[in-house]
């Protein structure tokens, strides 16, 4: 319903970003007009190019808005975590923020599905900034873990990309497929996940919650 509210500009600039979100994830990039998001805002399309010019842009400001989300999350999550060594407080730290952030972002979640049909660049544009904070804070917490010899040598990127992968997976079937989604307890879920993977990474004979006694 397009909006009667007059808004002061960032409020506008707020709001076309809303209502792209929306837009998008149910038609695609390709399938949304101009036209049919200035009057989902309620404005018209010379208003709506005086803060974005180009699909494009909205595009690059979705990525910008949701990208800004998830490192103070990140650290607020697992900052003890990772000065303390606590190797299940950070990984379920991880877990529980990606989680977070599909059942949250729902329509962010099918936007990126539309653009990786349509190989728009927008897929790797957010692929970037996953790297960037998320790939890299867990890299670098298990090439900590693994120069203190709690954990096993291993390739940080490709064990980073393996639990991510894993997490992505369940957060995926959350907003796509629920009903495919075990009917257990979301703490319970996050548990076991981390448990398969401390497994897998930890040395053996050392206890994975608990950080190595020098």
């Amino acid at each position: 319903m397009p909006l009667v509210k007059r808004m002061h500009s960032p409020e506008r600039r707020a709001a076309i970003i809303r209502e792209a979100l929306r837009l998008f994830a149910e038609r695609g990039f390709r399938g949304t007009t101009t036209r049919e998001l200035a009057a989902a805002v309620g404005v018209s399309e010379p208003v709506l190019y005086e803060h974005f010019r180009t699909k494009r842009e909205l595009y690059d400001a979705i990525i910008e808005v949701k990208s800004c989300e998830g490192p103070e999350r990140l650290v607020a999550l697992t900052g003890t975590a990772i000065h303390t060594g606590d190797d299940r407080g950070f990984f379920e730290g991880v877990a529980s923020l990606m989680l977070d952030f599909y059942e949250s972002n729902p329509d962010f979640v099918r936007l990126l599905m539309f653009s990786a049909l349509e190989s728009h660049e927008m897929g790797e544009s957010f692929g970037q900034r996953y790297r960037e904070v998320l790939l890299t804070a867990i890299g670098g917490y298990i090439d900590r873990r693994v120069r203190e010899g709690a954990f096993r040598k291993l390739d940080s990127s490709l064990t980073a990309r393996a639990f991510t992968g894993m997490v992505a997976h369940f957060g995926l079937h959350l907003v796509l497929f629920p009903t495919f989604v075990p009917k257990m307890d979301r703490k319970d879920m996050v548990r076991g996940m981390v448990d398969m993977f401390l497994q897998g990474v930890t040395r053996a004979n050392q206890a994975p919650a608990k950080k190595r006694k020098r």
